[in-house]
């Protein structure tokens, strides 16, 4: 791990906290949805030339009537007024202002969230006195998404919380920047029960730049609707002119919808794949009469915009496109339910091991593919197989099934959410001596899904086998001491350890010595030995354990996930562990701990 990069956090915090300067600038702002230069002002055109002088009507001569005859061959004249009405709502194109809401009726700002302590969440006071400046500012130099599943599964929860929001920091950006950092780790789901939970006359502008991210990030054009009175008012985005004409499309306003955006393509000079898609979703309203073909050649990058509306109308994004964006958007293609399912199973591993999707939800995607497969074809396929690894009625045919989901996995992520996968059906597993070879295998996916109590079964086979890596899975992972965490054992793991530089034995110290399970003491002698300091300290340490000490779970958790800035488990300090762990048992948080702490096991 850059070790610099915590360092770098944390002075920005703490400066921010004891400065007491003004909020973070526009710099931290969310970027525009579209490319540079889309509605930009396009050059004015030439004003029309004066019309031409009236004739001299008196000195015209009157045209004599027409016979009667032809009176009675002309037919009723019907003007059609179609491009004047067209032209007058060219003219005024105002979006109509929200209603607004009863004072009685309004939702409070100062206490947002969706889940509480019996929920996995945190109380209302989580994040305690810390200064909104400080935790704010984590937030958004926070690198996500997180290496850790339950790290960020932990963050979600503190996240989503129903908390106070903290001083120095308006309420309602309060609620944005955690919605925010719900986006950048993929849960577009969550960002959006956040959003919306804020009544939109009290929209800050960065809470509106951060509601048209997530009305993108979950493919939901009609999201933006409520936005665009207001959205208007604080900024000159060419979002707004597009999102107000896919509203007037969705409400049945053809004309205006029509309007609108030929307006914004004469304003802008804008074209290509932003506004065509744009026009995508305006054909999709009623008698839009707007048929658009989308073609992605020459696109080299995807951005909110166009995965929200390609995704909105059921548009497949060519595969080498998705691949160039972050891992968090593909977590949003995964639970886009316009996308098509192929490319939501692929983008379903990435959401898994994010900690987007659960074991269920991972589930039931792979029961839809099976619904769509042919019977016949079905016993070869990844979903035939996850069948049986439930529902054989062979043990040996079960196991076998559950081997092949684990070894056909081609990279660490796949192989992670595999786990993740199998969670439930290795639980149908019964502990025997017969399966200690695989007691690992087991054991690592039931704690991947949490199913810590079912993991623990096993702990009489592992303890006579002698397995090194189930032994030290159940010794972090289980909800208490069932296997020998002796010093002497835990020197016959690093001893047998062939990982590079011995990581999985410090991790694993580490993360003991944080459980307090080390039986018989000896850690700080075992740290010495494998390069472990306890008694390190720097700013991190010192702000994790003061917040711990004072019972801030959501004030741990933040910290939790800066101690982890870092591409994958190898590079996160033993030490940062230690730290993390024990505080989070402290602050009452013990199951993520263990989970963590397992997690840092199973993938290395």
């Amino acid at each position: 791990m850059q070790r610099w990069r915590t360092k770098l956090l944390l002075t920005a915090g703490v400066a921010a906290a004891l400065a007491a300067i003004p909020a973070f600038g526009q710099a931290d702002q969310p970027e525009s949805q579209l490319p540079p230069g889309f509605g930009d002002p396009g050059t004015p055109a030439p004003a029309p030339p004066p019309p031409p002088p009236a004739p001299d009507t008196a000195a015209a001569p009157e045209a004599p009537p027409p016979p009667p005859s032809a009176l009675a061959d002309v037919g009723t004249v019907i003007e059609n007024s179609a491009d004047a009405d067209l032209a007058a709502l060219g003219e005024d194109l105002t979006p109509v202002k929200p209603i607004e809401i009863p004072e009685s009726a309004r939702r409070p700002v100062d206490v947002v969230g969706i889940i509480g302590p019996a929920d996995w969440g945190v109380g209302v006071d989580g994040f305690g006195k810390a200064d909104g400046r400080f935790l704010s500012g984590l937030m958004r130099r926070l690198d996500a998404p997180l290496p850790s599943r339950w790290a960020s599964i932990l963050l979600r929860r503190v996240l989503m919380s129903e908390v106070q929001a903290p001083n120095n920091i308006d309420p309602v950006d309060w609620v944005a920047e955690r919605a925010w950092l719900l986006l950048r780790m993929g849960e577009a789901d969550a960002a959006r029960m956040l959003v919306q939970s804020v009544d939109v006359d009290r929209f800050t502008p960065r809470m509106y730049t951060v509601g048209v991210q997530t009305a993108l990030a979950t493919a939901d054009p009609a999201a933006l609707c409520p936005l665009v009175a207001g959205g208007r008012e604080v900024s000159d985005e060419a979002v707004w002119p597009l999102a107000d004409a896919m509203c007037a499309a969705l409400e049945g306003e053809a004309g205006r919808a029509s309007a609108l955006v030929d307006q914004a393509r004469r304003r802008s000079g804008a074209g290509g794949i932003d506004l065509l898609l744009a026009e995508k979703v305006i054909g999709a309203g009623t008698n839009t009469r707007r048929a658009v073909n989308i073609q992605w050649d020459g696109v080299d990058q995807i951005n909110a915009w166009r995965f929200g509306l390609a995704s909105a109308t059921g548009l497949a994004i060519p595969p080498a496109l998705m691949a160039s964006a972050g891992p968090q958007v593909r977590a949003w293609q995964a639970r886009a339910p316009m996308v098509p399912l192929d490319q939501r199973l692929a983008a379903a591993d990435t959401a898994a091991s994010l900690g987007v999707f659960s074991t269920e939800s991972l589930v039931e995607l792979y029961s839809l593919v099976a619904d769509s497969t042919d019977p016949s074809d079905l016993d070869d396929t990844l979903a035939g197989r996850l069948r049986r690894a439930y529902a054989a009625a062979d043990p040996d045919a079960r196991m076998s099934a559950l081997r092949y989901l684990w070894d056909g996995a081609k990279t660490p992520e796949q192989k992670h959410a595999r786990s993740i996968l199998t969670a439930v059906a290795s639980t149908l597993v019964a502990p025997s001596d017969d399966r200690k070879d695989v007691s690992a295998e087991l054991i690592a996916s039931m704690l991947a899904g949490g199913l810590d109590r079912q993991a623990a079964r096993w702990a009489p086979v592992v303890e006579s086998a002698g397995n090194d890596r189930a032994w030290a899975l159940l010794a972090v992972g289980a909800p208490r001491v069932q296997v020998d965490t002796s010093s002497g054992r835990i020197s016959t793991f690093a001893g047998n350890d062939d990982s590079k530089d011995k990581v999985r034995s410090r991790l694993l110290l580490a993360a003991l010595a944080g459980l307090d399970r080390i039986q018989g003491g000896g850690a700080n002698d075992l740290g010495a030995d494998l390069g472990v300091n306890f008694a390190a300290s720097n700013a991190w340490t010192r702000i994790i354990d003061s917040a711990a000490a004072k019972g801030q779970e959501g004030t741990v958790a933040l910290l939790a996930a800066v101690g982890m800035q870092t591409g994958d488990w190898a590079g996160v300090p033993p030490e940062h562990l230690f730290h993390i762990v024990r505080a989070l048992r402290q602050v009452g948080r013990e199951y993520e701990a263990r989970m963590i702490a397992a997690e840092a096991l199973s993938r290395l």
